[in-house]
């Protein structure tokens, strides 16, 4: 156990992993001259006309653009927008959430190069769906399949831990505490219900997600801006605080002991990189699948993806949190306690929209960080590999509803912080790809490229230089 803390917390989330993060974002940005930026009306007019035209069937082996964002976006849009916030308000002070901001706009680069590089270089499975991800830019870019398997070595641990016992441990505890239902009992349900939506592969997860991932999150921001609405006049010396305590130390008061800069700074980028997953190369498997027509227009989904996630989703809590006065009250307060009295504060029955929250984003974030599992033991060992993944990560959501999870949080923060090693490094490497992709895309973003169009001269092979480079 403490070998494992002393990992996460001076190698795997320390400064080396914030290092390599947070430069590898800030190359890539410099590279494309930072142009998601600075057309970023381009990302949000793509985004918008894709969320309100009638949808349309993707073809035979991939979903749509829009499921595969909904997919993704279930997997972060997770209980890290709830608990994860108050535990970095609780830990690094308000001044956690400045540099949650700071990691989600490197993020959001980051998340844009990722999913351009697994749909340019997705596959097909013998099953005929289209399958991509950082094994599989990996493996076709670099030439390097053993790195691949360390990712996916690190990506099926990771759905155990991150993306299975956690979430169904908040899932359950959330029930429990607000309902008062047994965490066997919710177990149980949980189960049958994760089970019928695995079985239907990435169709029908894709199916719920985009019927539940909005429905959720709109369901949870109309119930904290009712909240920040009775708070409003706190709202100016919320932001004051986060501003503040970025630069400057968060001196003990009330509950709180205090923290560092550099300590707010770690863990807000840490927290922000756990809620919208920027580099790790977990939302690149679900964005591989979509029906789109260039790498660059499916990559948009991605920069909106961490955007939503963490400027708007975790800023929102942030408010909430801070404007309740309850940050600093006790330093022995469990995250989603802390967010769940917030609510209350403001009204009678708000916490319960932190519970209904907790059930639906868990549950979200369970069935999609499924696919990735599933994706990671089937590039490792093919299909024959999946009926026995399925089976032990269904019995994990249940293990995860009734026991307790010290250890299993600090393997998941350890095997989450591994997944993004190798494809930080993949990144690193392709920033080449990324950068002549974005270029042609941007040249005319409105013109819709036939099917038969090659990107192959812009792309690395094995290491090899492309053929074409701007």
């Amino acid at each position: 156990m403490h070998i494992i803390e002393f990992l996460n917390d001076n190698i795997i989330w320390g400064i080396p992993m914030l290092v390599l993060m947070i430069g590898t974002g800030l190359m890539l940005i410099i590279m494309t001259k930072g142009i998601i930026f600075s057309k970023f009306n381009i990302v949000m007019r793509y985004t918008l006309a894709t969320l309100f035209k009638k949808r349309t069937e993707a073809k035979e082996g991939t979903i749509t653009p829009f499921q595969a964002v909904s997919t993704a976006l279930a997997a972060t849009v997770g209980t890290g927008n709830i608990v994860g916030v108050a535990v970095a308000i609780q830990v690094g002070g308000p001044g956690a959430i400045f540099w949650m901001w700071v990691s989600a706009v490197i993020g959001m680069m980051t998340k844009y190069s990722e999913v351009l590089l697994a749909f340019a270089y997705k596959d097909k499975n013998d099953k005929g769906e289209v399958v991509g991800g950082p094994m599989y830019y990996i493996t076709k870019g670099l030439g390097k399949k053993w790195f691949a398997f360390v990712f996916c070595f690190c990506g099926i641990f990771a759905s155990f831990g991150v993306g299975s016992m956690v979430q169904a441990n908040a899932l359950a505890g959330g029930v429990k505490a607000s309902f008062g239902v047994a965490p066997w009992i919710t177990g149980i349900v949980v189960v049958v219900l994760a089970g019928m939506v695995l079985i239907g592969g990435i169709k029908r997860i894709s199916s719920v997600a985009e019927i539940l991932v909005p429905f959720m999150a709109l369901f949870y921001i109309v119930g904290a801006l009712v909240v920040l609405g009775i708070n409003a006049s706190g709202i100016p010396a919320a932001f004051a605080l986060i501003i503040e305590n970025g630069f400057t130390p968060a001196a003990a008061s009330g509950g709180f002991l205090g923290a560092t800069v550099m300590y707010a700074t770690r863990i807000g980028i840490a927290r922000g990189v756990f809620t919208n997953e920027a580099g790790l190369g977990s939302a690149p498997i679900a964005h591989a699948a979509a029906d789109n027509d260039h790498p660059a227009r499916q990559g948009l989904w991605g920069a909106f993806e961490t955007f939503f996630d963490t400027l708007v989703m975790c800023t929102i809590t942030a408010l909430v949190i801070l404007t309740s006065g309850l940050w600093n009250s006790d330093p022995m307060m469990e995250g989603n306690a802390m967010s769940t009295m917030a609510f209350n504060n403001a009204f009678n029955g708000g916490g319960y929209i932190v519970a209904i929250g907790l059930v639906l984003f868990a549950f979200a974030t369970i069935i999609a960080w499924y696919y990735y599992g599933e994706k990671c033991i089937e590039y490792m060992v093919g299909q024959k590999g999946i009926n026995f993944y399925r089976i032990v990560f269904i019995g994990t959501v249940y293990l995860g509803c009734v026991a307790k999870l010290d250890v299993v949080w600090q393997l998941s923060d350890l095997f989450n912080g591994m997944m993004a090693i190798p494809n930080l490094i993949a990144l690193f490497l392709l920033a080449p790809v990324v950068k002549n992709l974005t270029v042609d895309f941007f040249k005319n973003p409105d013109r819709i490229r036939p099917e038969n169009e090659d990107y192959t001269k812009f792309m690395i092979f094995n290491g090899k230089k492309p053929k074409v480079k701007y």
